[in-house]
């Protein structure tokens, strides 16, 4: 009662200016009780015993395209071993509800939300994948665009036949009065592929807000109508089976002259109904909030201790840091971000090395000149780095956007490209090979160390290289982050079996550390955690503490042995002697220093008395 209280006080302030506003809120309800009662008894029982599944330790992620993955539904069930086999306990299946055709922005520009891309199959294909899922006991989440739809989408055709009500659920305007001042304060998305914000469509003699492209129109959610269809989905998907919704865009939702039309607090009003909601009818429903703004902003869409927005966010900055820190061999960067945000107890992190976009090379401008970097000249330098124009670099990444005039680019490449595997393998350089293969393991071994949901993108687990097969592909060639999103070669896949071979390597060393972190209680999402400064800027120290005690993780980002002085570590020893579960080497607190080797990792607990 007390949440749906809170939901009617949010409703009425947000939607104040309806004279409507109380009916509308009623209407709400009714749906809301509508789609509780129809929830399946199976649902339910999740929602009574396992309402907080995202918090685990047993939690392990997996990123892949139907499509790439496995070519449809059907056949992505017989690839479930292979999944388990891994030790993955949490899809992502991306874009899957049916986008339009042709150009649809990778799956984001959404014609159809209550239905599915029928290259994957049908909706009861779908039903049955979730339910192989759920008996598999793998969770599955799926991408919800909330800020946009397809120009195809039944509203925006009916607005184009002149349809009023259509209309209103979108920014639409007679002239470029409106537009021109958003303009002036609205930074562009894409300013490549879709320059300004506003979209001349000339069937109706308008101008659309457009962010992303000229095909997906912004939606207008100062009318309740918007935010009405936007639960209703939610609440569709949610008692079709999926565990996860990954909210798209979240920062664009909310719309006001002059602003910058970004992370506004209507947006956190917007959410936070959702949420209440979700809770109301499906609690084991989890919102994944995606959000590519400065982390400042970013852990805003927790919410707060009391009054919760989304549980999961991504940590987008923390992907960057990581190239940082691979790239400059120095922890600084990496130690200040992971100390610098106190996140609620009831939110976590969605952690990963590599997605399905690009790296955006944005970081913490003051930090980086607290190092003694100047922020633009060391961004050109990541730039370079990771695209092939840094001597001496073991990267294989491609430029993505590059502004000649700015110089700004961002970075295309798969996990073991831009760690140095394509490279080594080029040159035939056995030892930097396994160089490159550490690097990979380390990377791993952080997002399993992290507080979160580890999140691996397909593919990383076998280190597959950059695929330059999508320059041949008409529908793919100008999208250059294709080159990261490669069709899953299976043949590959199977030689991980083979002892000795790279894919082994990789994808054994990735299972082991699963399967340990699987019995950390230490790595359960809400433990809190702290980095150390080791006094070696070469290695970073992640400290988990529970109940007293701690857990220690030591990462060598450096190529060459480092030598750590137990003094810095000793104060937060909690016993004697450590032991690391990935060796069984045991760390003496009574020492002065210890030995890591190049690139190695180092998981380590006090051994009980």
């Amino acid at each position: 009662m007390r949440q749906m209280s809170e939901l009617k006080r949010l409703y009425l302030n947000l939607y104040a200016h309806n004279e409507n506003a109380l009916n509308h809120y009623d209407l709400l309800s009714q749906m809301i009780d509508k789609f509780k009662a129809e929830r399946s008894r199976a649902l339910k029982q999740l929602d009574k015993n396992d309402a907080s599944w995202y918090y685990s330790n047993k939690m392990v992620g997996m990123t892949l395209y139907t499509d790439l993955f496995a070519g449809n539904f059907k056949k992505i069930i017989k690839k479930i071993p292979y999944l388990q086999d891994l030790g993955i306990t949490y899809v992502h299946l991306m874009p899957l509800l049916k986008p339009r055709d042709g150009e649809n922005d990778g799956g984001y520009a959404v014609e159809d939300y209550r239905n599915v891309d029928p290259r994957f199959g049908t909706l009861d294909d779908f039903m049955v994948l979730l339910k192989a899922f759920a008996k598999a006991d793998i969770k599955v989440c799926i991408d919800y665009v909330l800020n946009h739809v397809a120009i195809e989408h039944t509203w925006a055709q009916e607005a184009l036949l002149g349809n009023k009500e259509a209309q209103a659920r979108f920014f639409m305007y007679d002239d470029r009065k409106i537009p021109d001042l958003f303009d002036e304060t609205v930074p562009e998305v894409l300013p490549d592929k879709c320059p300004g914000n506003f979209t001349y469509i000339k069937e109706i003699d308008k101008y659309v807000f457009t962010s992303f492209s000229d095909f997906q129109w912004d939606l207008n959610f100062t009318n309740p109508e918007v935010f009405h269809e936007v639960v209703e989905v939610m609440l569709y998907l949610a008692n079709l089976g999926v565990n996860m919704l990954r909210l798209d865009a979240i920062p664009f939702m909310w719309k006001e002259l002059n602003t910058s039309c970004r992370n506004l607090d209507p947006i956190h009003d917007l959410l936070r109904m959702i949420f209440l909601i979700k809770q109301e009818v499906a609690p084991s429903l989890s919102l994944l909030g995606e959000a590519i703004v400065e982390p400042e902003q970013i852990v805003k869409y927790f919410g707060t201790e009391k009054t919760t927005e989304c549980e999961i966010m991504y940590n987008a900055n923390l992907m960057v840091d990581i190239y940082h820190t691979f790239a400059t061999r120095d922890v600084r960067l990496l130690t200040i971000d992971t100390n610098r945000f106190q996140i609620p107890s009831k939110g976590t992190w969605m952690n990963y090395v590599r997605c399905h976009d690009d790296i955006g090379w944005g970081f913490n401008d003051q930090a980086v000149s607290a190092m003694g970097f100047d922020p633009f000249q060391h961004k050109q330098f990541l730039i370079r780095f990771y695209g092939q124009r840094f001597p001496g670099s073991f990267a294989m990444g491609e430029d993505y956007q590059f502004n000649p005039k700015t110089l700004d680019a961002r970075t295309n490449g798969t996990l073991a490209s831009l760690l140095g595997l394509e490279s080594a393998l080029n040159k035939k350089e056995t030892y930097k090979i396994e160089e490159a293969i550490r690097r990979i393991n380390l990377a791993h071994a952080l997002i399993l160390t992290y507080r979160g949901i580890p999140l691996i993108y397909s593919g990383d687990e076998i280190a597959i290289i950059n695929d330059q097969s999508y320059k041949e592909d008409i529908t793919k060639v100008n999208e250059g982050r294709w080159v990261h999103r490669p069709i899953m070669d299976w043949k590959k896949a199977e030689r991980r079996l083979i002892s000795h071979t790279i894919e082994s390597k990789v994808f054994k060393e990735l299972q082991r550390m699963i399967a340990l972190r699987k019995k950390n209680k230490f790595l359960h999402g809400q433990v809190n955690q702290f980095a150390l400064d080791s006094n070696n800027p070469h290695v970073y120290i992640l400290i988990r503490e529970l109940k007293g005690k701690t857990f220690i993780a030591f990462f060598n980002f450096s190529e060459f042995p480092q030598k750590v002085s137990v003094s810095h570590v000793r104060q937060f020893a909690t016993g004697k002697h450590y032991e690391c579960h990935l060796q069984g080497r045991i760390l003496n607190m009574d020492h002065e220093w210890f030995d890591l080797s190049p690139y190695e990792v180092i998981w380590a607990e006090a051994i009980e008395s």
